[in-house]
């Protein structure tokens, strides 16, 4: 029974020049994709299944007593990181810095997440600041590792394979050869064992660190959106026996023509046109066109039967990243240099900033619903103008809206995640400027990894601090690093990242008066240079002669 429903300097190695000992023929089936289902076709027998009756048929539980809920946010000395992506195999590189480099985290948006160090406040923790209480928490997060979607490269660059060695002449040789007997294994968008398990994982940590604030409930808690990541999170948080039970699960169309805050490019027309939505795609081709040059160039002669392209290498990382947090482990990580994998996360950032980003003109716009909704839930007041993403059917109900709740959890996507960010005008993402595409920056302020990598967290906090002149404050958490507000008017720096509740909805209500969401996603307009937009809306200067 499903919960209640509603609705990416050279280095000194010439790896070209070496030598290896014997080629490989490969296999007719090389590149071929393989699939297995699970449970097995003759799995249910409804005979049998008689014989294994469930604990409450059993009975004899014993005595359980409910323990009391912890708020280890408040309560504990220190806070816990994360540091690692058990059970994946960290991989090596192909200059053999394994040891000393941790590739997981330089894969954009296909990294696990990590707990990040700072946004600009190094002395900040996610800990409550001594003084204050807890109120309130809002909880972003991006769904789990997952497949790759339908088409996209991966698989493309395994059908190239199959059929190249299907016909005559294909060999491989050196770290290559195991492409001779290599199949594809991926599936296409749901989550993979890895990505239930940090979900779950999150959803358990969620508990610990902000479970007291359960017993503000009268009724029970509704979270929003993405059926399989939210059901894995509801089993951590609640428990495995009863989270069905626990509470609903309100489940928001994402398709074109419907509005949904945390799936908002079906409702934004910009956002789709390829010029200007994916205007980023053609600026990390320009930088893939110089950092995996080196790597054309060593890998091609380990290869015969097949011109090997830039796109194909850059669809091998790939590979790396969705094998891994899938299979645990990628014969193709090895294939590439550290620098290669720091030139592979620098492609994502590029993608990611001009694409969904504050280099985009749709970002913001996007973003701007859910902002919305933070407003009325932090305000407890309906919305009641419609001019976003927001869904005037559910958002009007506070049984599907509800504004009272000391909880709140959504579910979203990465590039849900960097519009909203955007439109909430973190500036210190932003800090360093437009992305350059012929170098990597040095000290750059935008990295995708830290953003909105899989099962990353948003995390606002509500807090009561008495003894300050405003006794409500409220400040975010992106991944375990306090956010700095000041790019929100009235919100000055505070080494806690703190801001006055009020202050904050005040310059938040002017920022999202700043955003408009009809001419970002409807005007005819072409793709500005894209150096004029940091905050991710059209330059307001430009646009006296853009009609829509």
């Amino acid at each position: 029974m499903l919960p209640h429903i509603l609705l990416l300097a050279a280095l000194p190695y010439s790896y070209a020049t070496v030598a290896y000992p014997s080629t490989v023929a490969a296999s007719s089936y090389a590149g071929e994709t393989t699939t297995a289902d699970y449970p097995p076709p003759g799995g249910t027998n409804t005979a049998i299944d008689s014989y294994f009756p469930d604990a409450s048929q059993v009975g004899y539980p014993g005595p359980t007593p409910t323990g009391d809920e912890a708020e280890a946010i408040a309560t504990a000395p220190s806070f816990a990181k994360v540091t690692n992506a058990f059970p994946l195999v960290v991989p090596n590189t192909a200059d053999d810095k394994g040891k000393t480099f941790d590739s997981l985290r330089y894969w954009g948006n296909l990294s696990p997440m990590y707990s990040v160090d700072s946004f600009g406040l190094p002395d900040a923790s996610p800990l409550i600041p001594e003084g204050c209480g807890l109120n309130q928490v809002h909880l972003l997060i991006r769904h789990g590792a997952r497949y790759p979607t339908s088409g996209e490269g991966p698989a493309k660059f395994a059908a190239n394979i199959h059929a190249a060695a299907s016909g005559p002449g294909f060999t491989v040789s050196g770290p290559l050869e195991f492409l001779s007997t290599w199949t594809y294994k991926l599936g296409a968008e749901i989550l993979t064992p890895f990505g239930r398990e940090a979900l779950f994982s999150n959803g358990v940590a969620f508990r610990v660190r902000y479970g007291d604030l359960l017993k503000g409930f009268s009724d029970l808690p509704v979270f929003h959106r993405m059926v399989d990541s939210a059901l894995n999170f509801a089993a951590g948080f609640f428990e495995v026996r009863t989270y069905l039970e626990d509470y609903h699960q309100e489940i928001i169309i994402e398709a074109d023509g419907f509005n949904n805050t945390l799936a908002p490019y079906g409702t934004c027309s910009n956002s789709n046109v390829e010029n200007i939505g994916y205007y980023g795609d053609g600026q990390s081709a320009k930088w893939a066109a110089i950092y995996l040059q080196k790597a054309l160039k060593r890998l091609q002669p380990m290869i015969q039967g097949y011109n090997l392209t830039i796109t194909d290498l850059g669809n091998m990382q790939d590979l790396c990243a969705y094998e891994t947090v899938a299979l645990g482990y990628s014969m193709f990580c090895d294939l590439f240099t550290e620098e290669e994998w720091e030139g592979y996360e620098y492609g994502m950032d590029l993608s990611f900033w001009y694409s969904e980003g504050p280099g985009n003109p749709t970002s913001a716009a996007m973003g701007l619903g859910y902002v919305q909704e933070l407003v009325a839930r932090l305000t407890q007041t309906p919305i009641t103008v419609w001019n976003s993403t927001t869904n005037s059917t559910l958002d009007s109900s506070n049984i599907t809206f509800p504004l009272y709740q000391p909880i709140f959890v959504d579910a979203s996507h990465d590039t849900v995640i960097s519009n909203i960010v955007t439109a909430l005008n973190f500036t210190s993402l932003a800090a360093t400027g437009p992305l350059p595409t012929d170098h990597i920056p040095p000290n750059r302020s935008y990295i995708v990894s830290q953003i909105a990598p899989f099962a990353s967290n948003l995390v606002t906090q509500v807090l009561s601090c008495p003894a300050a002149e405003e006794p409500t404050h409220i400040r975010f958490i992106l991944n375990d690093a306090v956010m700095p507000l000041t790019g929100i008017k009235g919100c000055t720096y505070d080494p806690n990242g703190l801001c006055s509740l009020p202050s904050f909805i005040s310059g938040m209500q002017e920022r999202i008066g700043q955003i408009d969401f009809d001419f970002d996603c409807f005007a005819n307009y072409t793709m500005p240079n894209p150096d004029d937009i940091t905050d991710g809306r059209y330059p307001a200067w430009m646009r006296n002669n853009t009609t829509y």
